[in-house]
């Protein structure tokens, strides 16, 4: 493997860890050795190597992308009706409590 294809390597493996959403004691270990094995068949492709370094950047921007996402929009993950109460909160009102009906 080329210094520029080990480099790559190491992008995707560290980017793959910080995407994990589980410890790393429980995760699957077949997606690092098929990345390990792709990069092995194809030491001497350049385009390969342009792909991964695509890859690389993609992944890092996924990861970017929720991250904003979570710090600029934090309703994005409720439900209808609790990203209506968080409004109302927010402008400084309450939402009417609804009588439970016989």
């Amino acid at each position: 493997m080329t210094s520029l294809g080990l480099r790559t390597y190491r992008s995707i493996v560290r980017e793959v860890n910080r995407a994990a959403i589980v410890p790393r004691a429980t995760r699957n270990p077949i997606v690092l050795s098929t990345f390990h094995k792709l990069f092995k068949l194809n030491k001497e492709d350049s385009g390969f190597e342009q792909d991964m370094q695509n890859a690389v950047v993609f992944m890092r921007s996924q990861r970017m992308h929720k991250t904003l996402v979570d710090r600029y929009n934090p309703l994005h993950d409720l439900t209808a009706e609790e990203r209506i109460k968080a409004t109302a909160r927010r402008v400084g009102l309450d939402m009417p409590i609804e009588s439970k009906g016989e």
